[in-house]
């Protein structure tokens, strides 16, 4: 049987998996979707092998000869391009990956665990250029001996992660693995900042712009307040804020309108400095995360609240010098001091130290921030349960509501949460992670 035969059968079955597909139990459904995953990674590897075999029979100095200007194309990645059908960014990657899987890694020997597990079939072409771009190249701090414990590292969750989150997971290996580029790191992505107005023909502006992540830490908080009521933030508990979500649901303008209205009103009462009109409660300033222990040292790195990039520590000092520190202790295994059961709701400084800990909603997959989550307690008020920080968890609206009305629970065990399905699921509890860098550093000790 030839590759194409075998291929062609190949087409047939998975044309019969998704005519099964409506009529699957949900168990069925969803193995089903994972075995067609894993027999896409399978695919997807050895389409990138055979990319690169193409880049091979295209190499420069063939020149005319090559087989990509051959057949009248510029480089072989447009002649992958032509021949799959595919993005040109799809094509790119294909051949990329498929020179390291080919090569055993040889430019980059750091990554051969990974180009391996494309060539099994345990890592898909995507991941790999997820876990290259996040980590990159070797350079005086940080060589190829720590790379290649980090791609070991990330290999391990790799199967549980969503490349989006793979690739920021690898920016975060990188940026502990080497703290003092970080402020050099930062000074790149600040230049990069830019704005731009363009007056339009038919009266309108268009403004364009590029926020570097203080600056965005800054911004993006303010405009998510004005529209969360519409796109699923945390629900309001005081009759003030509960009328004004009401009325932001209620507003005939869209929810883009909305924003650059916030926007504009913002910069135009800039001077009076009251924005509780635009944006409801006050929001709290910019929060830096940091451990003391690289406070101390003056080396490590901080993270602002919402943003997956680092800063250097002479960012963190800076902003304590303009707004003053907050302490927040932690245990071992990342638990806050017990704060009481004074009230029915946590606030103020107990929400900011869920915030600091849990790094946004705690639920698998979720990539909310703590702006978007509410604070579940994981023991009912109603049944008795306190408003410690070890009683509230971050959670968005959409998961918080999945947890009371679905049956699912999170439990506090060992000083870890653990989540807990509905019995008829037959789920084993899973850990849940924190989704702050910040927190993950420190417990890595």
């Amino acid at each position: 049987m030839t590759p194409q035969t075998a291929l062609a059968e190949l087409a047939s079955v998975a044309a019969a998996c998704a005519s099964e597909a409506s009529g699957a139990t949900d168990d069925d459904l969803l193995a089903l979707q994972r075995s067609l995953a894993g027999a896409m990674r399978s695919l997807e590897g050895a389409a990138a092998v055979v990319a690169a075999e193409v880049a091979h029979r295209s190499r420069r100095e063939l020149g005319h000869a090559g087989l990509a200007q051959k057949l009248g194309a510029r480089t072989p990645e447009a002649l992958v391009q032509t021949v799959t059908g595919s993005s040109s960014a799809t094509a790119r990657r294909l051949v990329r990956v498929g020179t390291l899987v080919v090569t055993q890694s040889s430019t980059e020997p750091w990554l051969r665990p990974a180009s391996d597990a494309v060539a099994s079939g345990r890592l898909g072409p995507e991941a790999l250029d997820a876990i290259r771009s996040g980590l990159g190249a070797p350079t005086a701090g940080v060589d190829e001996h720590a790379l290649a414990g980090a791609v070991r590292w990330l290999l391990e969750r790799a199967a549980s992660t969503p490349v989006d989150a793979l690739v920021l997971l690898a920016r975060e290996c990188r940026d502990n693995l080497d703290a003092q580029g970080v402020a050099a790191r930062e000074h790149e992505l600040r230049e990069r900042r830019t704005s731009r107005l363009t007056r339009l023909p038919d009266g309108m502006t268009r403004l364009v712009a590029l926020l570097d992540p203080e600056s965005a830490a800054r911004v993006v908080p303010l405009l998510e307040a004005a529209t969360s009521p519409r796109r699923g933030g945390p629900r309001f508990v005081s009759d003030e804020d509960v009328a004004r979500a009401q009325s932001i649901v209620d507003d005939e303008r869209t929810t883009e309108q909305i924003a650059l209205d916030a926007l504009v009103e913002l910069i135009a009462i800039g001077a009076r400095g009251d924005s509780r009109h635009v944006i409801g409660t006050p929001q709290p300033p910019v929060r830096v995360l940091v451990t003391k222990r690289d406070l101390d040292a003056g080396v490590g790195v901080g993270r602002l609240e919402g943003q997956s990039a680092p800063v250097s520590i002479a960012t963190v000092e800076r902003h304590i010098c303009s707004a003053g520190a907050q302490g927040v202790l932690f245990e071992e295994k990342g638990a806050v001091l017990d704060l009481g059961r004074a009230k029915r709701l946590h606030k103020g400084r107990q929400r900011t130290a869920i915030a600091a800990r849990d790094g946004g909603c705690l639920m698998p997959g979720c990539d909310r921030p703590p702006s978007w989550s509410e604070v579940h307690h994981i023991v009912p008020w109603s049944e008795g349960g306190g408003t410690s920080v070890d009683d509230g968890v971050l959670l968005c609206r959409h998961h918080h509501l999945l947890l009371h009305n679905n049956g699912w629970r999170i439990a506090r065990e060992r000083g870890e949460y653990w989540l807990h399905a509905p019995a008829e699921l037959g789920r084993a509890p899973e850990r849940l992670q924190t989704k702050s860098p910040a927190m993950r550093r420190l417990l890595a000790g």
